[in-house]
């Protein structure tokens, strides 16, 4: 199983957005940068991801779950850009801010600690478990 995570805006598309669509998920379309875009075409169905408000939250605030692998994003039409379709599974029970992960040297070689503009960006599955562990969240 692959570990993820995926930023957004709350005020364009939130937590509470993405839980509205309900078990028929959502595309996380839109995103236009290669790495980003390369990390969604190594995602597979199952595979669980952190939902990262940006912005002035920038907290963990939920998991959720890739519902449908990379396939062509519809808010373009232009081919070089895909996406996955994602659906909510649970809320944090805490939410887990930017500053406690980069507090905890155990999360030093995070991606988000150290390229946290990354739209969409993999977690180890140590990472996973103490972000999950500092929510107060089942992995």
């Amino acid at each position: 199983m692959g570990y993820w995570l995926f930023k957004s805006e709350p005020n364009t598309w939130g937590w509470d957005d993405q839980v509205a669509k309900g078990a028929a998920g959502e595309e996380w379309d839109g995103v236009r940068n290669y790495q980003a875009r390369n990390f969604m075409r190594e995602m597979k169905v199952g595979d669980l991801g952190f939902f990262y408000h940006s912005m002035k939250e920038k907290s963990v605030v939920g998991i959720v779950e890739v519902i449908r692998q990379a396939h062509p994003d519809s808010t373009t039409d232009d081919a070089r850009w895909e996406c996955v379709d994602i659906k909510a599974v649970r809320p944090f029970e805490q939410k887990v801010s930017l500053d406690q992960i980069k507090a905890d040297e155990r999360l030093a070689d995070m991606v988000l600690v150290k390229n946290s503009r990354l739209s969409v960006q993999p977690v180890t599955e140590d990472q996973w478990h103490i972000i999950c562990t500092l929510g107060q969240t089942q992995p």
